[in-house]
């Protein structure tokens, strides 16, 4: 019996250390500092901006897919970066971030949905952005603990890949491309 409850306690602190320390969590900005090429707010958060992905629920199952047109704009080190999600099951959302550049490599960024500020780090070819968001009333008005990391492409692409856990579980998954939009001439 106590064997048994040794390898029942070993089992869950493997698999609660196992994100922690080899995970997507378990990544730091440090990991990609002088990576190319290099993630520049102003450049690559700028102008109009597609972006397409979907969403996973808390079974790994995907639950929506979504279109995104993004306008970021900066002056004065600080950005506004103008989010209209459309998504496959109808809903619409839109999300108005402002970013404000801090000492440097660091940045914060609010938006009406995030509780207080969230903290964003730029390290060569990423960003990593760690806020609280609030759900939708019709997605449960759940506060979610958010972690999101952008790679940039040698093609000026972002890939983005969030995480949204609630009492530590993971609860949903992001993975999305942002592209510069293609403007009519």
């Amino acid at each position: 019996m106590k064997l048994l409850t040794l390898l029942l306690l070993l089992l869950v602190g493997v698999l609660i250390a196992k994100p922690v320390f080899f995970g997507f969590r378990a990544q730091k900005p440090a990991d990609y500092a002088g990576t190319e090429p290099a993630f520049i707010l102003e450049k690559h958060l700028s102008g109009p901006i597609v972006a397409e992905g979907i969403v996973y629920g808390p079974l790994g199952k995907v639950t929506n897919s979504f279109v995104a047109q993004m306008q970021g704009a900066w002056a004065d080190g600080k950005g506004t970066l103008a989010e209209d999600f459309t998504y496959s099951n109808g809903a619409s959302q839109t999300r108005n971030w402002t970013l404000t550049k801090q000492e440097g490599n660091r940045f914060t960024a609010t938006a009406p949905d995030v509780v207080g500020e969230a903290e964003g780090v730029v390290s060569g070819s990423t960003v990593r952005l760690i806020y609280k968001i609030i759900l939708p009333e019709a997605s449960g008005g759940y506060t979610l603990s958010a972690t999101d990391w952008m790679y940039l492409a040698e093609d000026g692409v972002i890939l983005n890949k969030s995480e949204m856990r609630m009492w530590g579980i993971k609860v949903a998954e992001l993975v999305a491309t942002m592209r510069p939009a293609q403007t009519a001439d």
